[in-house]
Protein backbone atom coordinates (compact mmCIF):
# COMPACT_ATOMS: atom_id res chain seq x y z
CA UNK A 1 0.00 0.00 0.00
CA UNK A 2 1.31 3.65 -0.89
CA UNK A 3 1.87 5.76 1.82
CA UNK A 4 0.37 8.98 1.05
CA UNK A 5 2.29 12.51 1.94
CA UNK A 6 -0.16 15.38 2.13
CA UNK A 7 1.55 19.36 1.79
CA UNK A 8 -0.10 22.33 1.45
CA UNK A 9 1.86 25.35 -0.11
CA UNK A 10 0.70 28.91 0.58
CA UNK A 11 2.46 31.89 -1.10
CA UNK A 12 2.17 34.82 1.33
CA UNK A 13 4.21 38.23 0.59
CA UNK A 14 6.39 37.10 -1.93
CA UNK A 15 7.08 37.24 -5.92
CA UNK A 16 6.21 33.57 -6.57
CA UNK A 17 10.14 33.16 -7.53
CA UNK A 18 10.44 30.28 -4.89
CA UNK A 19 7.70 28.32 -6.54
CA UNK A 20 9.13 28.65 -10.38
CA UNK A 21 12.60 27.42 -8.96
CA UNK A 22 10.68 24.25 -7.75
CA UNK A 23 9.23 23.83 -11.20
CA UNK A 24 12.78 23.95 -13.00
CA UNK A 25 13.67 20.92 -10.69
CA UNK A 26 15.47 18.22 -12.56
CA UNK A 27 16.04 15.65 -11.21
CA UNK A 28 13.46 14.63 -10.30
CA UNK A 29 11.33 17.15 -11.92
CA UNK A 30 8.17 18.56 -10.41
CA UNK A 31 6.11 15.77 -12.97
CA UNK A 32 7.93 13.39 -10.63
CA UNK A 33 7.99 14.43 -7.52
CA UNK A 34 4.38 15.41 -7.50
CA UNK A 35 2.96 12.03 -10.10
CA UNK A 36 5.38 9.00 -8.98
CA UNK A 37 6.63 7.49 -5.61
CA UNK A 38 9.39 9.35 -5.44
CA UNK A 39 10.78 7.37 -2.88
CA UNK A 40 8.99 3.66 -3.10
CA UNK A 41 6.16 3.14 -1.57
CA UNK A 42 5.45 6.88 -0.87
CA UNK A 43 3.85 9.26 -2.74
CA UNK A 44 3.06 13.35 -2.35
CA UNK A 45 -0.02 14.72 -2.86
CA UNK A 46 -0.21 18.39 -3.39
CA UNK A 47 -3.54 19.22 -2.32
CA UNK A 48 -3.44 23.03 -2.45
CA UNK A 49 -0.76 25.51 -4.80
CA UNK A 50 -2.70 28.33 -6.05
CA UNK A 51 0.20 29.16 -8.72
CA UNK A 52 0.06 25.55 -10.24
CA UNK A 53 -3.26 23.91 -9.30
CA UNK A 54 -5.57 24.04 -11.89
CA UNK A 55 -8.62 25.20 -9.96
CA UNK A 56 -8.84 28.85 -8.87
CA UNK A 57 -11.79 30.76 -6.90
CA UNK A 58 -13.70 29.03 -4.28
CA UNK A 59 -13.47 26.20 -5.64
CA UNK A 60 -9.65 25.82 -4.76
CA UNK A 61 -10.06 27.38 -1.57
CA UNK A 62 -12.19 24.73 -1.06
CA UNK A 63 -10.04 22.17 -0.99
CA UNK A 64 -7.28 23.99 1.05
CA UNK A 65 -10.27 24.47 4.04
CA UNK A 66 -11.13 20.32 3.47
CA UNK A 67 -7.48 19.57 3.72
CA UNK A 68 -7.32 21.61 6.75
CA UNK A 69 -10.08 20.28 8.87
CA UNK A 70 -9.62 16.15 7.32
CA UNK A 71 -6.34 16.03 7.50
CA UNK A 72 -5.57 17.30 10.98
CA UNK A 73 -1.76 16.61 11.95
CA UNK A 74 -1.54 14.65 8.88
CA UNK A 75 0.13 17.22 6.53
CA UNK A 76 3.38 19.32 5.69
CA UNK A 77 2.66 23.02 5.32
CA UNK A 78 5.14 24.98 2.68
CA UNK A 79 4.75 28.66 3.39
CA UNK A 80 6.44 30.86 0.38
CA UNK A 81 6.71 34.74 1.35
CA UNK A 82 6.49 36.53 4.29
CA UNK A 83 3.40 37.37 6.02
CA UNK A 84 2.08 40.73 6.72
CA UNK A 85 0.38 41.64 9.71
CA UNK A 86 -0.52 45.20 10.21
CA UNK A 87 -3.72 45.80 10.89
CA UNK A 88 -4.70 42.39 11.11
CA UNK A 89 -2.60 41.51 7.92
CA UNK A 90 -4.99 43.78 5.81
CA UNK A 91 -2.04 44.24 3.56
CA UNK A 92 -2.25 40.66 2.17
CA UNK A 93 -5.50 38.76 1.42
CA UNK A 94 -5.47 35.06 0.16
CA UNK A 95 -9.54 34.42 -1.18
CA UNK A 96 -12.87 35.55 0.61
CA UNK A 97 -14.94 34.22 3.03
CA UNK A 98 -18.26 35.85 2.88
CA UNK A 99 -17.28 38.28 0.63
CA UNK A 100 -14.90 39.72 3.08
CA UNK A 101 -11.46 39.27 1.97
CA UNK A 102 -9.18 36.40 4.13
CA UNK A 103 -5.54 37.95 5.59
CA UNK A 104 -3.00 35.52 4.95
CA UNK A 105 -2.18 36.08 8.77
CA UNK A 106 -5.33 33.86 8.97
CA UNK A 107 -4.85 31.16 6.08
CA UNK A 108 -1.31 30.46 7.65
CA UNK A 109 -2.59 30.34 11.39
CA UNK A 110 -5.23 27.78 10.44
CA UNK A 111 -3.10 25.68 8.54
CA UNK A 112 -0.11 25.55 10.78
CA UNK A 113 -1.86 24.56 13.41
CA UNK A 114 -3.08 21.71 11.85
CA UNK A 115 0.11 20.79 10.34
CA UNK A 116 2.41 18.45 11.40
CA UNK A 117 5.57 20.79 10.32
CA UNK A 118 6.81 23.95 8.27
CA UNK A 119 9.08 24.26 5.97
CA UNK A 120 9.62 27.91 5.07
CA UNK A 121 10.60 28.28 1.90
CA UNK A 122 12.58 31.13 0.44
CA UNK A 123 14.36 33.91 2.09
CA UNK A 124 11.19 36.00 2.74
CA UNK A 125 9.66 32.98 5.15
CA UNK A 126 12.85 31.97 6.15
CA UNK A 127 14.19 35.76 7.71
CA UNK A 128 11.62 38.13 6.67
CA UNK A 129 13.67 38.83 3.06
CA UNK A 130 12.68 41.36 0.66
CA UNK A 131 9.16 41.64 1.93
CA UNK A 132 10.00 42.42 5.56
CA UNK A 133 13.08 45.31 4.57
CA UNK A 134 12.78 48.27 5.85
CA UNK A 135 10.44 50.37 5.77
CA UNK A 136 8.41 47.10 6.41
CA UNK A 137 5.07 49.16 6.11
CA UNK A 138 3.26 46.05 6.12
CA UNK A 139 4.65 44.60 9.20
CA UNK A 140 5.89 41.27 7.32
CA UNK A 141 6.97 38.78 9.49
CA UNK A 142 9.20 35.35 8.58
CA UNK A 143 6.95 32.13 9.23
CA UNK A 144 8.71 31.18 12.32
CA UNK A 145 8.60 34.68 13.96
CA UNK A 146 4.53 34.73 13.06
CA UNK A 147 3.95 31.88 14.64
CA UNK A 148 5.32 32.05 18.29
CA UNK A 149 3.39 35.33 17.87
CA UNK A 150 0.30 33.39 17.63
CA UNK A 151 1.38 30.90 19.72
CA UNK A 152 1.74 28.25 17.43
CA UNK A 153 4.56 25.54 18.13
CA UNK A 154 5.11 23.49 15.22
CA UNK A 155 8.64 22.14 13.84
CA UNK A 156 9.86 24.96 11.21
CA UNK A 157 13.00 24.33 8.54
CA UNK A 158 13.70 27.22 6.68
CA UNK A 159 15.18 26.68 3.17
CA UNK A 160 16.21 30.23 1.99
CA UNK A 161 17.32 31.61 -0.83
CA UNK A 162 16.19 34.57 -3.37
CA UNK A 163 15.00 32.04 -4.92
CA UNK A 164 16.51 28.79 -3.74
CA UNK A 165 17.99 26.11 -5.32
CA UNK A 166 14.99 24.11 -6.63
CA UNK A 167 17.42 21.25 -5.00
CA UNK A 168 17.64 22.74 -2.00
CA UNK A 169 13.84 22.58 -1.75
CA UNK A 170 12.95 18.84 -3.34
CA UNK A 171 16.07 17.64 -1.34
CA UNK A 172 14.77 18.43 2.06
CA UNK A 173 11.19 17.10 1.03
CA UNK A 174 13.09 13.93 -0.06
CA UNK A 175 14.81 14.09 3.49
CA UNK A 176 11.51 14.29 5.44
CA UNK A 177 9.86 11.10 3.01
CA UNK A 178 13.33 9.73 3.77
CA UNK A 179 14.07 9.76 7.49
CA UNK A 180 11.28 12.02 9.05
CA UNK A 181 12.06 15.79 9.74
CA UNK A 182 15.42 16.67 10.31
CA UNK A 183 16.65 16.28 13.62
CA UNK A 184 18.30 19.25 15.64
CA UNK A 185 22.00 17.60 14.61
CA UNK A 186 20.59 18.05 10.66
CA UNK A 187 20.04 21.63 10.92
CA UNK A 188 22.11 25.02 11.61
CA UNK A 189 21.01 27.12 14.15
CA UNK A 190 18.99 28.97 11.94
CA UNK A 191 17.23 26.16 11.19
CA UNK A 192 18.97 25.76 7.83
CA UNK A 193 19.62 22.24 6.47
CA UNK A 194 23.10 21.65 7.26
CA UNK A 195 23.20 18.90 3.84
CA UNK A 196 23.01 22.58 1.32
CA UNK A 197 23.66 25.17 3.89
CA UNK A 198 26.46 23.83 6.36
CA UNK A 199 29.34 25.55 3.98
CA UNK A 200 30.52 29.62 3.47
CA UNK A 201 30.17 30.12 -0.43
CA UNK A 202 33.82 31.62 0.61
CA UNK A 203 35.03 27.75 1.19
CA UNK A 204 34.79 26.78 -2.35
CA UNK A 205 34.91 29.42 -4.50
CA UNK A 206 36.80 29.42 -7.64
CA UNK A 207 38.34 32.68 -6.48
CA UNK A 208 38.84 31.99 -3.18
CA UNK A 209 43.11 31.89 -4.37
CA UNK A 210 42.99 35.23 -5.27
CA UNK A 211 41.50 36.52 -2.13
CA UNK A 212 43.98 34.70 0.02
CA UNK A 213 47.06 36.23 -2.25
CA UNK A 214 45.18 39.61 -2.62
CA UNK A 215 43.91 39.94 -6.01
CA UNK A 216 41.27 42.01 -5.83
CA UNK A 217 38.76 42.60 -8.87
CA UNK A 218 38.67 46.28 -9.51
CA UNK A 219 35.42 46.53 -11.95
CA UNK A 220 33.58 43.85 -13.27
CA UNK A 221 34.87 41.76 -15.92
CA UNK A 222 38.45 42.12 -13.75
CA UNK A 223 40.31 38.87 -12.82
CA UNK A 224 40.50 38.28 -8.88
CA UNK A 225 38.39 37.85 -5.89
CA UNK A 226 35.02 40.00 -6.07
CA UNK A 227 35.44 40.78 -2.31
CA UNK A 228 36.00 44.35 -3.19
CA UNK A 229 32.65 44.79 -5.75
CA UNK A 230 30.37 43.65 -2.69
CA UNK A 231 30.68 39.89 -2.69
CA UNK A 232 29.05 38.53 0.15
CA UNK A 233 30.66 35.26 -0.25
CA UNK A 234 32.43 34.80 2.73
CA UNK A 235 29.47 35.37 5.04
CA UNK A 236 26.99 33.49 3.14
CA UNK A 237 26.13 29.53 4.40
CA UNK A 238 24.96 28.37 0.60
CA UNK A 239 26.19 25.55 -1.83
CA UNK A 240 26.02 27.30 -4.69
CA UNK A 241 29.93 26.65 -5.66
CA UNK A 242 29.70 23.54 -5.46
CA UNK A 243 25.90 22.76 -7.29
CA UNK A 244 25.45 25.95 -9.39
CA UNK A 245 22.25 27.00 -10.77
CA UNK A 246 20.10 26.04 -14.28
CA UNK A 247 21.06 22.34 -14.47
CA UNK A 248 24.87 23.15 -13.54
CA UNK A 249 25.10 25.38 -16.57
CA UNK A 250 26.58 28.57 -13.71
CA UNK A 251 26.16 30.58 -10.76
CA UNK A 252 26.43 33.94 -9.93
CA UNK A 253 30.34 33.87 -9.63
CA UNK A 254 30.78 31.67 -12.21
CA UNK A 255 29.28 34.62 -14.57
CA UNK A 256 31.46 37.44 -13.14
CA UNK A 257 28.64 39.02 -10.49
CA UNK A 258 29.26 38.92 -7.04
CA UNK A 259 27.08 36.93 -4.32
CA UNK A 260 24.55 39.09 -2.57
CA UNK A 261 24.22 36.44 0.69
CA UNK A 262 20.64 35.88 -0.47
CA UNK A 263 20.03 32.95 2.38
CA UNK A 264 21.11 34.97 5.05
CA UNK A 265 19.03 36.81 7.32
CA UNK A 266 20.72 40.06 7.32
CA UNK A 267 19.57 39.64 3.87
CA UNK A 268 18.77 42.74 2.09
CA UNK A 269 19.04 45.12 4.46
CA UNK A 270 21.83 44.53 6.40
CA UNK A 271 24.10 43.08 2.94
CA UNK A 272 22.71 46.40 0.59
CA UNK A 273 24.19 47.85 -1.38
CA UNK A 274 24.98 44.70 -3.43
CA UNK A 275 28.19 46.20 -4.94
CA UNK A 276 29.42 47.76 -1.77
CA UNK A 277 32.14 45.97 -0.07
CA UNK A 278 30.88 44.65 3.13
CA UNK A 279 30.40 47.10 6.05
CA UNK A 280 32.02 50.38 4.90
CA UNK A 281 29.18 52.68 4.28
CA UNK A 282 29.34 54.23 7.97
CA UNK A 283 32.89 52.71 8.62
CA UNK A 284 31.31 49.83 10.89
CA UNK A 285 32.08 46.57 10.44
CA UNK A 286 29.28 44.23 9.66
CA UNK A 287 29.11 41.54 12.44
CA UNK A 288 27.35 38.02 10.93
CA UNK A 289 26.18 35.68 13.67
CA UNK A 290 27.88 32.67 14.03
CA UNK A 291 26.13 29.53 13.25
CA UNK A 292 26.61 26.33 14.08
CA UNK A 293 28.15 24.30 11.15
CA UNK A 294 28.16 20.17 10.31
Amino acid sequence: MVKEITVIWLQAAACTGCSVSLLNAQNPSVKNLLVDEVIPGTHINLRFHATVMAGSGDLALSYLDDTVELKKGGYILVIEGAIPTRDGGYYGAMGERDHAPTTMAERVSAAAANAMAVLAVGTCASFGGISAAAPNPSDAMPAGTFLKSRGIEKPVVNIPGCPPHPDWIVGTITGVLLNGLPSAADVDDLGRPLAFYGKLIHENCPRRAAFDEGRFAKKFGDDGCLYELGCKGPVTYADCSIRRWNSGTNWVIGAGAPCNGCTQPEFPDLLAPLYEKIGQLDNTPLVIKEVRRG
